[in-house]
């Protein structure tokens, strides 16, 4: 009997998953099998908001593989430790995964490629599986990697993409392999809005925004109060949704809506390239600009006050309680409080970055550290000097302050405009007010990140 391997990674769903679809064509049985990689819990990555997360996509995909007459294999350890010893057990000839971007990734999957040849066995990595566009297909005539987003977009939305896979209707799984049980209790430490995870609830919540939120993308998705982005980084995280599937629908369905949401999917991929070409930019400046950053050593107080949401301004302040309380940030939010940590108290970038993964769902090292680097003007970013201000930034996109009401309750009776600005209230009205006032005045922080990016006012 031939027997072949699906190695899930970050690709936890049935629909459109080319390297399931590739095991059940190959072979009389497939071993779908995750493994819980030692490595990535011990580097810090499987936080229990992201822990909790992946337990119910596991779950999720098991009750689906169940449906077709198979299950989930599950081990924990060395990932091609695991992977060798289920090939092993189930006497494979070959293994089928999604290709991964990142330094991690790609050492992992070369280390996992000796082992089964030195076995005789076959490792196929498929190509857009947790991408729309794989990196280095698009490139630029002078370089590896595009690093300027307008110029890759342009490229990237002529590819044509690869077609969308149909869920198998049977995955026979061969007996003799057997996994660990897959965890479905509550993990302790998360955030009480956690969002629910596995691909059963990734279509639910597409098929609702394809009807009720994608043709007002383009006009509401920078709202703070709407809250009308779609909420799929998570799923895109884990791999429950696929992007060239959404890329797929978005353009079926048309419109600058889907326009504008299919954009930010190509934002996805392009941070993708640039950490396939440069993978030390998940830790290190990707352009340097000789910053002196402060640390934790030399900005404890104010770091602190940045991470629990009490800098004295209210829409960031918002924002980092959104955080803890959701494991998810609106990415205008991000933005916001990314500026506000490195330019106007100039801490450095990584201790944003680092808080950010803990607590995000969808904490992705591409799109999270090269946002980040983004924002504080080492990254990609043509600007690199942009500073956003709290002030104006609230004004403009939560002009009435339901969103700073909503996370901070401390300023449910302040009216617009004051709410934005509460330390303008006078006598009893601020009194009143079990709020801090700023830990920095905006114009002194502006005033210190110039003097020392060396570009006096």
């Amino acid at each position: 009997m031939h027997v072949s391997v699906a190695l899930f990674t970050a690709d936890l769903r049935l629909n459109d998953h080319p390297p399931l679809r590739a095991a059940v064509d190959a072979a009389d049985a497939v071993v779908p099998l995750f493994v819980r990689d030692r490595a990535v819990e011990s580097a810090g990555f499987a936080p229990p908001n992201r822990r909790a997360f992946l337990d119910a996509c596991l779950a999720d995909l098991d009750a689906g593989l169940r449906e077709r007459g198979g299950r989930l294999v599950l081990r924990s350890g060395d990932f091609v430790e695991q992977v060798c010893r289920v090939v092993t057990e189930a006497d494979a000839d070959e293994v089928h995964m999604a290709a991964g971007h990142s330094g991690f990734a790609v050492r992992r999957e070369e280390r996992l490629r000796s082992a089964l040849e030195a076995s005789g066995r076959r490792l196929f990595v498929h190509d857009a599986v947790t991408v729309a566009v794989p990196p280095g297909t698009v490139t630029p005539s002078s370089s590896d990697h595009f690093a300027v987003f307008t110029p890759y977009y342009r490229q990237w939305a002529r590819v044509p993409l690869r077609p969308v896979a149909a869920a198998p209707r049977r995955v026979p799984v061969p007996d003799p392999v057997r996994g660990e049980e897959i965890a479905r209790g509550a993990v302790s430490g998360t955030s009480p809005g956690l969002p629910a995870g596995g691909e059963r609830a990734a279509r639910d919540q597409a098929a609702a925004y394809w009807r009720d939120g994608l043709d007002d993308y383009d006009t509401v998705h920078d709202d703070l109060a709407a809250d009308a982005t779609s909420r799929f980084s998570a799923h895109l995280h884990f791999g429950t949704l696929s992007p060239a599937e959404l890329v797929h629908r978005a353009r079926r369905h048309g419109g600058a809506g889907a326009e504008a949401f299919v954009r930010q999917l190509a934002w996805r991929d392009f941070h993708r390239q640039v950490l396939a070409a440069r993978p030390g930019a998940a830790r290190d400046d990707y352009r340097s600009k000789g910053d002196r950053w402060r640390t934790r050593r030399t900005a404890a107080d104010e770091i602190d006050a940045w991470c629990e949401g009490r800098t004295g301004y209210p829409v960031i302040d918002a924002a980092m309680r959104q955080l803890r309380h959701e494991g998810w940030m609106h990415n205008r939010a991000r933005l916001l409080t990314a500026s506000f940590l490195a330019k106007t108290l100039y801490v450095d970038w990584r201790v944003g970055a680092d808080h950010f993964l803990h607590w995000l769902v969808d904490g992705d090292v591409a799109n999270n550290q090269l946002n980040w680097q983004w924002m504080a003007g080492t990254g990609t970013d043509t600007r690199p000097n942009r500073v956003l201000n709290p002030v104006t930034q609230s004004k403009k996109y939560d002009p009435d302050g339901a969103y700073v009401r909503r996370w901070v309750p401390e300023l449910a009776d302040v009216a617009a405009p004051l709410i934005h600005e509460p330390w303008k209230l006078s006598g009893l009205d601020r009194a009143g007010l079990d709020y801090p006032d700023p830990i920095v005045e905006l114009a002194d922080g502006l005033d210190r990140f110039r003097r020392a990016r060396r570009k006096q006012p």
